[in-house]
């Protein structure tokens, strides 16, 4: 997901200050997280702490404390951050348990790929019975392209987006403002995700969902922390960040010649995204992370790898929620209910698919996300229900990079035509 450029002078324009503020408001939040009180404890029984790293960003850019569109921790948050995590959450990888749940992972995925093709043209015609000015528009002005856009980005990601500008060609204008839509219904999507994970055995129960394959993963992995855990010493977080960062270090220098190769040699394969430097970033990342856990490294999870994984993520959630502007809503009320109308369709399928298979929330959720979203979003998700899960979020939403801007462009073509005249 991607924002538009904001044209103010933020309160606080020292990036290090911006970085110190949004590790200070992490620090309130787990701490406060964990107060006794009765009221706090209501509070994030509500309102889980995840939502909140994503949600009080967002409202130091909306009031124009920082400028969280352009600052530079963005890029960090995903070329830095994202990476780092991925190989610390996969050290410990199952690959056993992994292709145990691939039938129902891979169905929720497909289910949430259909629902964004569908749901776009259904919702631009829906629209444009009631209000057809909104999805109208002529030339680069025509709707649909910006919409095609957003599409790739809510199968795939920024890059499938980017690509699908520039086959679609929308307008500035009409861009920019697809991406607050993009920015804040997938934020809203992904909230009420994140909230559903909080009750996700309730969730289930009401889909009558079995979740066996889940809790066996989950519990294994936990017994296995518990088994061999032990108190960490200094040359423990030596070794992980030195595999964190050493490997996103080896995957940056590899995406970068392999996207450059790709763009040469096939450029027809940029509808795949395997041309994006970043596509190959997240692969090459998930890859050593794999191979490590074949490895004596996989022994940094009994002193808590996925821990400094867990808070690397969070670093990461906090750069990404201070992209949010909130107050982007009211620039174009009638497109934003477009994108409500697009997710809520996606939304009622998955639901729909999950009620008659019996599918767990989990899935549901992770395969929604690993389209809307991408890879960090998915990460995020994946991990509000455990640590160990996170692996499955991942390679879901490297594929959904992949086919992306095809799915994207299809969307597309099926909004044009339904689009008036």
């Amino acid at each position: 997901m991607q924002n538009t450029t904001n044209e103010f002078t933020p309160l606080i324009t020292d990036q290090a200050g911006v970085f110190g503020i949004l590790m200070i408001v992490l620090g309130i939040i787990f701490y406060t997280s964990t107060l006794k009180n009765r009221y706090i404890q209501g509070f994030y029984s509500v309102i889980p702490p995840l939502l909140l790293c994503y949600f009080l960003p967002g409202l130091l850019n909306s009031f124009r404390v920082i400028d969280g569109i352009n600052s530079p921790l963005t890029s960090i948050g995903s070329r830095y951050f994202l990476p780092a995590c991925l190989i610390l959450f996969t050290l410990n990888l199952d690959l056993r348990e992994m292709w145990n749940m691939r039938k129902r992972a891979g169905l929720m995925f497909i289910t949430g790929t259909i629902g964004i093709v569908v749901g776009g043209p259904a919702a631009v015609w829906l629209t444009a019975i009631v209000a057809p000015d909104v999805v109208g528009g002529a030339g680069p002005d025509e709707v649909w392209r910006g919409l095609g856009a957003l599409a790739g980005s809510w199968v795939g990601g920024s890059a499938n987006q980017v690509a699908l500008k520039e086959i679609l060609q929308p307008s500035p204008q009409l861009f920019s403002a697809i991406l607050a839509v993009d920015v804040f219904v997938a934020y809203i999507w992904m909230a009420l995700l994140l909230y559903g994970a909080t009750k996700s055995k309730a969730i289930d129960r009401l889909l009558k969902a079995d979740d066996t394959d889940v809790k066996v993963l989950t519990r294994q992995m936990d017994e296995r922390t518990q088994a061999n855990s032990r108190i960490p010493e200094s040359r423990d977080f030596i070794f992980m960040l030195a595999l964190a960062l050493g490997g996103t270090g080896i995957s940056s220098l590899l995406a970068t010649p392999v996207s450059a190769y790709m763009a040469e040699h096939f450029p027809q394969l940029e509808k795949f995204s395997l041309t994006n430097g970043f596509f190959w970033l997240v692969l090459f990342a998930t890859v050593i992370g794999i191979i490590l856990s074949f490895t004596p490294a996989r022994k940094l999870e009994n002193a808590g790898a996925s821990k400094l994984g867990t808070t690397l993520l969070y670093m990461l959630v906090v750069t990404i929620g201070m992209q949010m502007d909130i107050s982007a809503i009211l620039d174009n009320p009638g497109l934003f209910i477009v994108g409500l109308i697009w997710i809520s369709i996606h939304a009622l399928l998955l639901i729909g698919v999950a009620k008659l298979m019996k599918i767990p929330f989990f899935y549901l959720a992770v395969g929604s996300t690993a389209n809307v979203g991408g890879v960090a979003s998915a990460t995020v998700t994946a991990a509000a229900f455990h640590p160990s899960l996170i692996s499955v979020g991942v390679i879901l939403a490297v594929f959904g990079y992949a086919i992306g801007t095809y799915a994207g462009w299809l969307t597309a073509i099926l909004m044009q035509l339904v689009s008036p005249v």
